[in-house]
């Protein structure tokens, strides 16, 4: 980590946690949504018995499209907890969204035994979805989508099923810049439902 003429420290984006951060960075940082999805006691075992502690798994998001996951462990619960939100900060994603509130198209996920499938929703339907992927798309900000765990229920392969899923999320703009065509030749004609009308 380098240092700066004014010898505060300079993180990888190019902030100034001295000076800067003050100003518009803790705004942003205060606007973030932090959801606890689990907290376990874990214990080492040492010369003498076994010291226990805490490990904790912390989701962060903008609710703007940018969601992110991090695991701490600490003696203490509250620095567990920092250190995840720490790491979740850190490790944070952008994911495309449609009119800013669903997928733009149907997803699957898979880590290790957690294997998910997410699937865009019409306005209203809400979050369908159960214990650590409702975590997810709350901090992501995401108000309409149904999900589906088919493996394990294990919340940290959920969670990174979850993400291998939402990284695979692209916008019709960003595969219409992909293959030179316009955004309306990728969609099709679509009538007030959203419905895609083929031609007879």
């Amino acid at each position: 980590m380098a240092r700066n003429e004014r010898g505060g420290e300079r993180d990888q984006r190019g902030g100034d946690n001295r000076g800067q951060n003050r100003g518009g960075g803790d705004r942003e940082e205060s606007d973030l949504v932090e959801k606890l999805v689990g907290i376990n006691r874990v214990a080492k075992v040492v010369k003498g018995g076994r010291r226990f502690g805490f490990a904790a798994l912390v989701v962060v998001g903008d609710a703007k499209g940018r969601v992110g996951v991090g695991s701490g462990k600490a003696r203490e619960v509250p620095e567990a907890i920092r250190k995840a939100t720490d790491q979740a900060k850190r490790t944070m994603i952008r994911v495309p969204l449609r009119e800013g509130r669903t997928l733009h198209h149907d997803v699957h996920g898979h880590f290790g035994a957690g294997r998910v499938v997410l699937r865009a929703a019409p306005t209203g339907t809400g979050i369908i979805a159960g214990g650590p992927m409702r975590a997810i798309f709350e901090a992501l900000g995401v108000q309409d989508v149904v999900t589906k765990s088919i493996g394990t229920s294990n919340p940290h392969n959920m969670i990174k099923a979850t993400f291998d899923a939402l990284a695979q999320v692209v916008s019709p703009r960003a595969v219409a810049a992909r293959r030179g065509r316009r955004v309306s030749d990728i969609l099709g004609r679509r009538d007030a439902t959203g419905t895609e009308i083929k031609e007879a």
